[in-house]
C-alpha cells in the first residue's frame, strides 16, 4: 500500500537553441559543448511560455494521463528557481489556470532536486490522507536566469516543465522510500542572487545579478559523490539490490556527471534513461520530463522498480525508489 504515480505529462518551449547557434552568442564551439557536456540542443521559452504556463500545460497532460479532474487535486507542489514572480508562487498561478479550486498550492526552492523533494512531500501527505491526490511539478525557464556571456553556464541549461499526479493505491505498489539531503555550507559553489535589495542596509556584497553562478569543477565532484551515496544508502536501507532495478532516471545535468555516476553505482547504462542531449539541464523539470518521456515510450511497466536521483544548488540532493 502506498503512493503511486497516476499520470505524467511534460511541456517544452517551441524554440530550440542548438550548439551551432550558441557559437554566435558566446565564445565557444558546437563540438566543444557536445564533447564536454553531451548536450546538443536545449529549448528556450518564448512569449506565452512563462514558467507557470509551461507548468500548467505539463500538469494538464498529467491530469489527462491519470484520468483525474483538476477539482480532485488537493495539493499542488511546484519545484522551481525561475518563477516569473516572487509572489504569488508559480503553483498558485497553475492552480488558477487549471481551475483546481479545491487545492492549496506552493513552490519549493530546491533547485534541481525540487521535483524529488516534492514527491517526498506528496508521499507524506497521501499517507496521512489516502483520499488526497497531489500534483507535483518541476518547471523552469532558466534562460531568464543566465548570463549569456558566461560559456560555463549558458551552454548547460534549458527550459521546460514536467508533472506527475500522485495518489494512494491499496496494492503493493508505490513509493518505497526516499533519502533526501542538503548542505547549505557549500552554497557559493552554485547559486543565484536575488534582485538587489531596495533597503541599502540589506544589500548583499558580491551580488553581480540574478543569474546562475557556478564553480563547475567543484560542483561536479560533489554531485557525483552525493548522488551515489544517496542511492547506495537508500538501496541498503530498503534492502533492494542494484540488479533488481528496472530503470534509473537521474537528474539530467550533463553527460560527464551521468557517466561518472553510472560508473560509481555499477549500473549498466542500458538501465539508465538519458535525454540530456536534447534538453540540457532543466533543473527541477529534468526528472519529470525524463519520467514522462520514459513512461510515454513504454519503458516503464507496472511492477517495475524505478530509481530517481538528483543534485542541485543549495546544495540539495537525494534519491527516491518507487514500485510502479
Amino acid at each position: 500500500m502506498g503512493t503511486v504515480v497516476l499520470g505524467t505529462g511534460s511541456c517544452l518551449p517551441e524554440k530550440v537553441l542548438t550548439n551551432l547557434e550558441l557559437e554566435s552568442i558566446v565564445d565557444t564551439s558546437a563540438e566543444w559543448i557536445k564533447s564536454r557536456t553531451g548536450i546538443e540542443s536545449r529549448h528556450i521559452g518564448g512569449k506565452g511560455e512563462k514558467t507557470y504556463q509551461l507548468a500548467t500545460q505539463a500538469a494538464q497532460k498529467a491530469l489527462d494521463s491519470a484520468g483525474v479532474a483538476a477539482e480532485e487535486i488537493g495539493l499542488i507542489v511546484l519545484g522551481t528557481i525561475s518563477s516569473h514572480m516572487l509572489m504569488p508562487s508559480s503553483a498558485c498561478f497553475v492552480q488558477k489556470e487549471l481551475g483546481a479550486k479545491n487545492a492549496f498550492a506552493y513552490d519549493i526552492n530546491a533547485a534541481c532536486s525540487g521535483f524529488l523533494y516534492g514527491m517526498d512531500l506528496a508521499d507524506k501527505y497521501i499517507k496521512a490522507d489516502h483520499a488526497m491526490k497531489v500534483l507535483v511539478i518541476g518547471a523552469e525557464t532558466l534562460s531568464s536566469r543566465l548570463n549569456w556571456q558566461d560559456r560555463n553556464t549558458c551552454i548547460l541549461f534549458g527550459d521546460g516543465a514536467g508533472a506527475a499526479v500522485l495518489g494512494y493505491s491499496p496494492t503493493d505498489r508505490g513509493i518505497i522510500g526516499s533519502n533526501m539531503h542538503s548542505d547549505g555550507s557549500l552554497w557559493q559553489l552554485l547559486c543565484m542572487h536575488a534582485p538587489e535589495s531596495l533597503n541599502p542596509d540589506l544589500v548583499v556584497d558580491g551580488n553581480a545579478g540574478a543569474y546562475i553562478q557556478m564553480e563547475g569543477r567543484e560542483v561536479f565532484k560533489h554531485a557525483v559523490r552525493a548522488m551515489a551515496d544517496a542511492v547506495s544508502g537508500l538501496l541498503e536501507r530498503e534492502k533492494i539490490s542494484r540488479e533488481s532495478l528496472s530503470l534509473v532516471i537521474p537528474h539530467q545535468a550533463n553527460m560527464r556527471i551521468l557517466n561518472n555516476l553510472i560508473d560509481r553505482l555499477h549500473i549498466p547504462q542500458s538501465k539508465v534513461f538519458i535525454n540530456v542531449s536534447k534538453y540540457g539541464n532543466t533543473s527541477a523539470a529534468s526528472i519529470p520530463i525524463a519520467l514522462d518521456e520514459a513512461h510515454g515510450s513504454g519503458l516503464i511497466a507496472q511492477g517495475d522498480t524505478i530509481l530517481f536521483c538528483s543534485f542541485g544548488g543549495g546544495f540539495t540532493w537525494g534519491a527516491t525508489l518507487i514500485k510502479w
